[in-house]
């Protein structure tokens, strides 16, 4: 389960910063006071245009970021004052964490498998499912600067999941992938709501958010627009699609602000 009450995350900017942002202020404030609640066995999307405040909210649940104030709960553990703690039970995967290029994909999933103290046991099992899940035994031996994009993709998930987290934390998992690449991690997403993990995503790719999604939340400019279930989102929807109906909150937003 992960719960978030009242969380604020501010930068302070430097003299650049202000000038390239065409601003005076000194503090910038990402994310607005935004509290929702994740539950274990159900798909939670957390959906923004560019800037709204996904990813800082994401980096904040995945211990990455303090937050300026609030509150975050992983899997019962208070994740600001525990973060160690909590970070054993999150996976968290984005298309910008960087890989060791020298290393195997064997190697590095044996590396962060050892830095959570998983047993060999478990280790052989878990790795064995994930390879066979992603596709993986072809190029598990070659050097990882040498795979392409999308074989990248998959050891950076399965070093997310070798560990088999309690909460999964997805920041645009399919971004910039080939169809079957996306394609493994949607079965992914599906193979960790049905084994009862909590799961939080984030997309711009609406036919994704409608095949997995059962509760969603739109932020913009750092501030909650829409907390709910996805059926009950349907059902109050004004436009004819899932694209235009968030394109319609967002506008009627920034109509407003």
């Amino acid at each position: 389960m992960i719960e978030i009450k009242d969380l604020r995350k501010e930068f302070v900017l430097s003299k650049q910063q202000r000038k390239e942002l065409n601003t005076t202020d000194s503090i910038a404030t990402a994310v607005d006071g935004i509290s929702l609640n994740c539950q274990p066995g159900r798909v939670f999307s957390l959906l923004g245009p560019n800037g709204a405040g996904k990813t800082t909210t994401l980096r904040m649940i995945s211990t990455i970021f303090k937050p300026t104030s609030g509150e975050i709960t992983i899997a019962g553990v208070d994740a600001i004052k525990y973060p160690r703690e909590a970070r054993k039970k999150i996976g968290f995967l984005t298309g910008s964490t960087g890989l060791y290029a020298r290393l195997t994909p064997n190697e590095l999933i044996q590396y962060f498998a050892d830095l959570y103290n998983v047993p060999k046991k478990e280790f052989e099992e878990r790795k064995d499912y994930l390879y066979t899940l992603l596709d993986m035994h072809d190029f598990q031996g070659k050097r990882i600067g040498k795979l392409s994009t999308g074989m990248k993709q998959k050891v950076s998930i399965c070093r997310t999941m070798i560990h088999d987290p309690e909460v999964v934390v997805f920041d645009e998992p399919t971004s910039g992938l080939d169809v079957i690449t996306a394609e493994n991690i949607i079965e992914l997403i599906r193979s960790c709501k049905n084994d009862g993990k909590t799961v939080i995503f984030s997309s711009h790719i609406m036919s994704e958010v409608d095949l997995l999604c059962d509760d969603l939340a739109i932020i913009h400019k750092g501030k909650m627009l829409y907390n709910g279930e996805m059926s009950s989102f349907k059902k109050e929807m004004q436009s004819d699609n899932l694209t235009e109906e968030f394109i319609r909150i967002v506008k009627s937003n920034s109509a407003q602000s």
